[in-house]
């Protein structure tokens, strides 16, 4: 380990096992009780020589959607994937304030340089980039970024939401009056997706992120979801596989409410935004679960 401006930097050998890190976040989560005050711990995980499963690659490319082959370039989101375990290492760890149970991925930001290669060698880097108070709690990004000879090639900011009682939360948790607020134009409709109740668990399985939020209707019910709900990034992944995704990109996706699972949803689309909605908790085709935007940067196409 070596310190650099109070930064800590951690070079592992081998990536964090998901399951002794997610156990081991459960375990302390009702030890914390949620940061109240800005600021960030200063630790920085790194992975090199960091390569790609085929298989694990090729099982992420159907669940959700993306084309497959040996020459294709990674999916946009699969750098996440691989980040995944060294994010869920910082946040399990005792220092860090949030409990690990009970945060919410409220939405992530891509910026993909170029296209990345299967083939490629990868070194990955992860931190937590701000701790900050929120209407409903504290909220934390995570930054991963994945490096080919030095150079950033792919970044992503995601923001976690621990809900906690704060200072300004009368306010804020007062009804809102929106009759005065411009009524929101839905997306054209593109496709209609049937979802079964396994997209959970074969995602799971390609990722790794087995949280049992997703997996099944009975552990779904220990959290209060009346059945299984897919991942987040499963959803956007989804989105994108449908979207199309330029060799250099900026993605902004927020994830506004869960997707249950089995269930029936409509991707929409309209030049560079996109959106998911229906499949809700009986709302209809009007509750939006992921919107979105896909932005070309200055590179390859």
């Amino acid at each position: 380990m070596k310190e650099t401006n109070d930064v800590q930097t951690l070079t592992l050998a081998a990536p964090p096992s998901l399951p002794s890190v997610l156990a081991r976040g459960a375990l302390l989560s009702p030890l914390k009780r949620g940061a109240r005050s800005s600021g960030a711990p200063g630790m920085r995980l790194v992975l090199p020589g960091v390569r790609v499963d085929g298989a694990r690659l090729a099982a992420y490319e159907r669940v959700c959607g993306f084309a497959a082959g040996r020459d294709q370039a990674l999916p946009v989101t699969y750098p996440h994937v691989l980040g995944f375990p060294l994010a869920m290492r910082l946040m399990a760890a005792r220092d860090f304030p949030l409990p690990l149970l009970g945060l919410v991925h409220t939405s992530i930001e891509i910026d993909q340089r170029r296209a990345l290669g299967p083939a490629e060698e990868y070194e990955l880097a992860v931190y937590l980039d701000d701790l900050a108070p929120h209407r409903r709690g504290t909220e934390a990004v995570m930054v991963t970024e994945v490096r080919v000879g030095g150079e950033v090639v792919w970044e992503s900011r995601s923001r976690y939401l621990a809900r906690h009682r704060t200072g300004a939360a009368d306010a804020s948790d007062a009804p809102r009056d929106r009759s005065a607020e411009p009524a929101r134009k839905p997306l054209p409709a593109v496709a209609e997706w049937t979802l079964g109740g396994d997209v959970g668990r074969r995602y799971g399985a390609a990722s790794g992120d087995r949280n049992p939020i997703h997996l099944y209707p009975l552990t779904a019910r220990l959290f209060g979801f009346p059945r299984a709900i897919a991942h987040g990034m499963w959803t956007v992944a989804r989105c994108l596989a449908q979207h199309g995704v330029p060799q250099a990109a900026r993605i902004h996706a927020e994830f506004k409410a869960p997707v249950l699972l089995p269930g029936t949803v409509t991707y929409a689309a309209e030049g560079s935004a996109f959106e998911l909605r229906g499949g809700g908790h009986g709302a209809g085709e009007d509750r939006i679960h992921v919107t979105g935007e896909v932005l070309a940067l200055d590179g390859p196409s």
